[in-house]
């Protein structure tokens, strides 16, 4: 396991307090969690932008995003994210 150090704003040392009490974790633990939640997210978004893109199908999108093609499609029509395309329809089907 690797071990991160980082200097916070005191904004931000401050709000990861109040993150602490009211979670009920140690700092490690919260820290973790908040970075694997932030990955998440980021993971999420870039496959959305390759999507909308036109760059990868849904599947392959909702493969990179580790979500299933059902939540994927929704967390795109949550987005506003076109998908559905003549282009891409064939390959969806495919891959499905």
């Amino acid at each position: 396991m690797g071990t991160i150090s980082a200097r916070l704003s005191d904004d931000l040392e401050e709000e990861l307090e109040e993150y602490l009490e009211e979670e009920r974790l140690d700092r490690s633990t919260a820290v973790r969690k908040l970075l694997a939640e932030g990955l998440d997210e980021w993971r999420r978004q870039q496959a959305l932008d390759q999507l909308a893109a036109g760059d990868v199908t849904v599947t392959k999108a909702a493969e990179h995003a580790e979500m299933s093609v059902w939540e994927f499609t929704h967390l795109a029509k949550e987005r506003d994210i076109t998908w559905v395309s003549s282009d891409h329809l064939d390959d969806d089907l495919e891959e499905l």
